[in-house]
């Protein structure tokens, strides 16, 4: 995983937002792998705030780093080829509608592995959760959680630590994983 471009995007993005005081968590794939499922990604999902998204913008935009077209949030490493994809506080995952579960004030929930802020598992697990809960098309964020409770043997009870809302969903995911595989047919 350290050794592609994706992840050099990571290392480069996270130290200049540390270097210019903005809060921050790494998101996503790359958060999921830091917790301990590996899975391929060609992006680096970046939790901030609304001051820091513009913050990020006003230092970052032209050295190294260029908006996909005029207004988005996104950034493009320009070096690494590599899409900086930003998700604001107070937003919501999946389908974007209010929901108990929305994007955290990154300073409160970021936690630093080999020096890099990611969104600490409970959170990152909650916001999988509700994504995959309420998107279209966000299954794969569900089958995300599952390979992780896999990954690193969470427990049933681990439900306890995550916001109500998404604490029946983990556990059909958990139960699933206990059931043995129906016999394939031929």
């Amino acid at each position: 995983m350290r050794d592609n471009p994706v992840y050099d995007a990571l290392r480069k993005v996270t130290g200049r937002l540390d270097e210019l005081g903005i809060a921050h968590a790494v998101v996503g794939g790359m958060a999921l792998a830091a917790h301990g499922y590996v899975r391929g990604t060609n992006d680096v999902d970046i939790l901030v705030n609304a001051d820091g998204l513009r913050a990020t913008h006003d230092a970052l935009d032209g050295l190294g780093y260029v908006p996909p077209f005029k207004g988005s949030k996104q950034l493009k490493d320009v070096e690494n080829d590599v899409r900086i994809e930003f998700l604001v506080t107070g937003n919501f995952p999946g389908d974007g509608k209010a929901k108990p579960v929305a994007f955290p004030e990154p300073s409160l929930v970021a936690e630093k592995i080999d020096g890099v802020r990611y969104i600490a598992l409970p959170t990152l697990v909650e916001l999988k959760l509700a994504s995959g809960m309420t998107g279209s098309g966000r299954r794969k964020d569900l089958a995300d959680v599952q390979e992780l409770i896999r990954a690193i043997n969470l427990p049933r009870q681990y439900t306890q630590q995550l916001n109500p809302y998404v604490r029946e969903t983990f556990e059909t995911l958990w139960d699933e994983l206990q059931s043995p595989p129906p016999p394939f047919e031929t």
